[in-house]
């Protein structure tokens, strides 16, 4: 890859490798293997596994986000069950 993303390439893997978050197809797999095993009737395990799937989102290259998004969306997740669900 040449720098600057002279190829073609935006120089989001440059910059998602040197943050520690490179593609991993592997770890990918293996976060939302986990997640799916331990998702329950619970809220708790459902939000564990929610939280599982948006971190294996760093390591997905067809995913666009950051660990700030994350952290975000996770803060949303807690937020929704500790108001009881969507509905309002």
């Amino acid at each position: 890859m040449s720098p600057g993303g002279a190829d073609g390439d935006d120089g989001r893997e440059a910059d998602t490798a040197a943050d520690g978050f490179a593609p991993d197809p592997e770890r990918v797999e293996l976060l939302r293997e986990v997640a799916d095993d331990i998702r329950g009737d619970s809220s708790e395990s459902k939000q564990l596994a929610n939280i599982l799937y948006r971190t294996s989102d760093l390591y997905d290259d067809s995913e666009e986000t950051t660990p700030e998004e994350i952290v975000r969306n996770v803060k949303y997740i807690l937020e929704v069950n500790e108001r009881g669900g969507l509905e309002r």
